[in-house]
């Protein structure tokens, strides 16, 4: 299977669909010493934005992750698996507060994967700002 690398920004139209697709995924994020910390998480995927959004707790261990990295972001990735498809997304995440990108990231979710979450008062969203995409979203013949 060959790997293909994109940008981001422009993803191929197969790889675009994939990730329109209801798929759990994982989020890599580093510990404090460097080991990584896989989570499975639901992800959204905006490629006019250059932005992965993951909706989560603001006390998660993802979280604290995240903010440790401090204000130069987390190198983190996301990625999900169907079959022999796969796609990843790399970049580095900031945990955003703001009710506006919360709301926003929430809507995504929610069309994605067809269906509101409950309200959570301590929500917050991991953005993930990419610089990488990678995968194989074309299904075999």
């Amino acid at each position: 299977m060959a790997t293909h690398s994109l940008d981001p920004g422009a993803p191929d139209p197969a790889f675009l669909s994939f990730w329109r697709e209801r798929h759990l995924c994982t989020l890599t994020t580093p510990r404090p010493d460097g080991s990584p910390h896989v989570v499975p998480v639901g992800v959204t995927y905006d490629p006019e934005a250059r932005l992965a959004r993951v909706i989560t707790n603001r006390t998660s261990a993802k979280v604290r992750h995240v903010r440790a990295a401090g204000p130069q972001g987390a190198r983190v990735a996301v990625c999900q698996v169907a079959g022999r498809r796969w796609a990843t997304l790399e970049g580095r995440a900031f945990v955003r507060t703001e009710p506006e990108r919360v709301a926003e990231a929430v809507r995504r979710y929610a069309e994605r994967y067809e269906r509101t979450p409950a309200p959570n008062p301590d929500r917050v969203v991991i953005e993930i700002e990419l610089t990488r995409a990678m995968g194989n979203a074309r299904r075999s013949a």
